[in-house]
Formats: C-alpha cells, sequence, structure tokens
C-alpha cells in the first residue's frame, strides 16, 4: 500500500478493507464497530419489527428525555438512500426538504459516505489550537471559487451570522480610528436587516431576523438592530448612515420568509449605499448557497460581490459545519483570541464538506440544478394552471415557493400522506422545496404529480362545500 502524505488524499474504503497494516486493521475495526450499531434492525421489506409499537415507544421516550421544541408528526424516519427516506414501516418517501435544504447529494452518497468514514478512522477533532489538513484544502476551495480571501470556520448557520455581525463591528471600531479595545470607545454598530429575513436564532442573529414570535420570548434583544422594508432601496438609505450603520445583512433569496429572490438593482443599491456609508455588505447564503440556485454561490447570480458571506446548510452534506468568507480588509480587523470555536472546522467536517465542494463546483452538476429547477417550476405551472388557491410559484434553481392563499401545513400533511416530504415557508402559507441538488428528472415528475394532485384536490373539496 502506497504512503501518501502532505495534502495528498487518505487512504479510500477500499484500501483500508485489504490492507493488512497495524493502522488498516484499527480503522476497520472502526468500521465494523458503526456497522454494527445499526439501529434499529429492519427485516428484509425495510420495515422495523412491531412498527406501530416501535413508533409509538419511541415518541413516547421523546417526550419524557427530549425538550419539546419541535412540533413533529408521529413518523420515524430510520433511513435514506438518494432522495428517498424510510420510516420504521418501511414506507417510501420523496425527500423535497432535504433536512432543511441540508443534504444537498441526498442521503448515503457513496462518496460522501466515502470520504466521513476515511476521515473518522484518520482523525476526527483537534480544536483549532492546531493545524489540519482537511480544514486548509475546503478553505482554498472556497476562496478560490469566490469573491473572498479568507474563511472562518463555524458550526452552523447561526454561529456564522453571529461571527460576521462581530466581524463587522470590529471593523467599525477599527476604521472609526478607535481603540477597539476601549470600552468606552464610540464607533458604528448598527446592523441592518430586512422584513422576511431569517438570520439564526441565537441572540445576535436573532435581532436580525424577522419573526417577532421567535424574539419577543427572549427580549431584550441585542441592540443596534434595525429593520427595514425587502427590496425597498428608498427604505434602506434612510437608515443605512454613515456613522452608525457597522453592516448590512441580507439573503439574495429570502428562504424561511417565503422564497423571494432579490434583484440586482436592490443589491447593487445596498453595495453602493455600504460602500458610501462605510459599512459592509453581508450576504446571508445559509440556505440559498453552495449550488441551490444553480450557480456555486447566489451572489453570482446578481453580479454583486458583498464583504462577508456566510454559508452553512450543504456545505458538509448533513454534518453541522459553518463558513464566513471575508475580503482581505475583514479578515485583517480580527487578531488572534477576537473570535474562536472549539470545534468548527475540525478534521470530519471538513473532509466532508471537500467532497460536497468538489461534486457540486462542477459545472456540469450546477447546470443540472439549473435544468430541474425550470422543470420544476414550469411543470407546477402547467400543474396548477387555474387553481385558485396558487397564487405564485417561485424561485431559482432548486429552491421553489409555492405561494397559496391558504395556510400550506394542510398540504404538506397530505403530502406525506402520499409520499413526498415538502416543509412551509413564509407566514405558513408558502410551500418551500428544496431537494437534494442531485434529484432526477424522474424524481421532479413525481413531485410536481403529488403536489398537483394534492393541492387539486383541495379545490375540488372547496369548490364542493
Amino acid at each position: 500500500m502506497k504512503a501518501t502524505s502532505g495534502l495528498q488524499q487518505g487512504l479510500r474504503v477500499g484500501d483500508v478493507l485489504h490492507c493488512k497494516s497495524p493502522c488498516a486493521r484499527r480503522v476497520r475495526r472502526k468500521v465494523c464497530r458503526v456497522q454494527a450499531i445499526a439501529a434499529p434492525v429492519r427485516e428484509e421489506t425495510g420495515s422495523v419489527p412491531n412498527a406501530t409499537q416501535f413508533t409509538q415507544d419511541l415518541i413516547a421516550e421523546e417526550k419524557k428525555y427530549v425538550m419539546q421544541t419541535y412540533a413533529r408528526p408521529e413518523l420515524v424516519f430510520t433511513h435514506g438512500e438518494g432522495a428517498r427516506l424510510y420510516d420504521a414501516h418501511g414506507k417510501e418517501y420523496l425527500d423535497f426538504a432535504a433536512g432543511i435544504a441540508v443534504n444537498a447529494l441526498g442521503h448515503s452518497d457513496p462518496r460522501w459516505l466515502e470520504a466521513v468514514v476515511e476521515q473518522a478512522g484518520t482523525l476526527a477533532h483537534t480544536s483549532n489550537l492546531f493545524h489540519s489538513v482537511p480544514q486548509v484544502r475546503l478553505a482554498k476551495r472556497l476562496v478560490e471559487q469566490s469573491f473572498a480571501d479568507k474563511v472562518f470556520y463555524a458550526n452552523s448557520g447561526t454561529e456564522a451570522n453571529e461571527a460576521a455581525i462581530k466581524f463587522s463591528r470590529k471593523h467599525a471600531r477599527l476604521a472609526a480610528g478607535v481603540d477597539p479595545y476601549d470600552a468606552k470607545a464610540e464607533a458604528p454598530h448598527e446592523m441592518v436587516s430586512f422584513t422576511g429575513s431569517f438570520h439564526g436564532r441565537t441572540l445576535g442573529a436573532l435581532a436580525l431576523t424577522y419573526k417577532d414570535a421567535y424574539k419577543i420570548p427572549f427580549a431584550p434583544g441585542v441592540p443596534g438592530a434595525r429593520m427595514v422594508k425587502y427590496l425597498d432601496l428608498d427604505a434602506a438609505a434612510a437608515v443605512i448612515q454613515k456613522g452608525k450603520t457597522a453592516a448590512v445583512f441580507v439573503e439574495p433569496i429570502q428562504g424561511e420568509g417565503g422564497i423571494f429572490p432579490a434583484n440586482r438593482e436592490f443589491l447593487q443599491g445596498l453595495r453602493d449605499l455600504c460602500d458610501e456609508a462605510g459599512a459592509l455588505l453581508v450576504f446571508d447564503e445559509v440556505q440559498c448557497g453552495l449550488g441551490r440556485t444553480g450557480k456555486l454561490f447566489g451572489y453570482q447570480n446578481f453580479d454583486v460581490e458583498p464583504d462577508i458571506l456566510t454559508l452553512a446548510k450543504p456545505l458538509a452534506g448533513g454534518l453541522p459545519i459553518g463558513a464566513v468568507l471575508v475580503k482581505q480588509h475583514v479578515a485583517d480587523s480580527m487578531k488572534p483570541g477576537d473570535h474562536g470555536s472549539t470545534f468548527a472546522g475540525n478534521p470530519l467536517v471538513t473532509r466532508a464538506a471537500e467532497t460536497v465542494v468538489d461534486i457540486i463546483s462542477e459545472p456540469a452538476f450546477l447546470q443540472s440544478v439549473i435544468d430541474k429547477g425550470e422543470r420544476l417550476r414550469s411543470g407546477l405551472a402547467e400543474a396548477l394552471k387555474g387553481n385558485e388557491h396558487v397564487k405564485e410559484i417561485r424561485g431559482l434553481g432548486l429552491i421553489t415557493g409555492i405561494q397559496l392563499d391558504q395556510p400550506a401545513g394542510g398540504v404538506v400533511t397530505a403530502a406525506r400522506d402520499e409520499g413526498l416530504i415538502v416543509i412551509t415557508a413564509g407566514a405558513g402559507d408558502v410551500v418551500r422545496l428544496v431537494p437534494p441538488l442531485n434529484i432526477t428528472n424522474d424524481d421532479v415528475d413525481l413531485c410536481i404529480s403529488i403536489l398537483s394532485s394534492v393541492l387539486n384536490s383541495l379545490q375540488n373539496q372547496n369548490q364542493t362545500v
């Protein structure tokens, strides 16, 4: 077996299974132990023995031991493959939620799995007190394919946005010429965001998030947050001011807010306003970034570059990671000790992310996302033509929203009963479709068939009433 060193890729799973070295034997034992912890055991049909009782017992224990902060259906998924999920009864579901736009390559992608198993058997975590190879390789990939000069790693989207807030405020203090470590020094610190926005649930990111129900129970919030109407440049110009504004946070395509794409005029206008005010422009691409729109990064659809861009959901294909991409003038504002994270960017998650980025960044892959997104929206428009409950179908690439004239929860439930997983967005009146990026055309057509059946059935029921 040939040894590797430096930045060369590690052993492949096949090599590990056949190599006789002590190191390979240790990895084999680890892989076998992981395979042995398959829970729960499934029958040949894919179902769990006594599936109904198993589901009831598991949900009862979940309610007993897990904080009840999620409203979940009485459904237990046990495994997944590609764009399919399977519950304890063995029922198959077409997954057009992808873990809220996380599973960019679907479930158990063999290339992703190989990378994760290899790295888990080699080195999973060291902390950021030391260098590690996958962390550097991933940063190089992200920088060389974007506007950015440097990368900072986090563990999630909200943590990435928290980091962006801190970077922006320190940058503003330095730009104002004050000592950044002087507690009495004053400098621009306001953060501007927009109606319909969602930037996370930690207190800093939450202050920039639109929905009051997420914020009021935890008041008072972080001071300095200003919110204005999305896509309204005049409203933005009224609050983005030199001497006050440190940064402007915007999603090039709002996800949680209802799948609302921005436009070039608005984003370029924000770029100009930030330049005039000496503020930083931050693009939150936690949901719309990394191939979701058919471009590697969402901003590339609009030809407007930010100073900071935040990534998370799809980056490691299901493992928790966040990343903040920054221009050099932002990176120069931060010094050792200013910010950090124990788990962020560890070898396991960054190795998984390398694989995801390599697959998604292929031009043919990105073009397929564009083609399948157009197929999805045009197919839905045709199938739902004349449905009085469908007000608009909008999106870009494989992020699509169906705007209804009523709550979408019933549609989500009915679709799930028919074997299709979709989720809501907006004010709960949008059906959100964010499938794995490697779905097939047949998957797209099946989604159209199920959703059109459910929505047209809804209209027929209302007409009968």
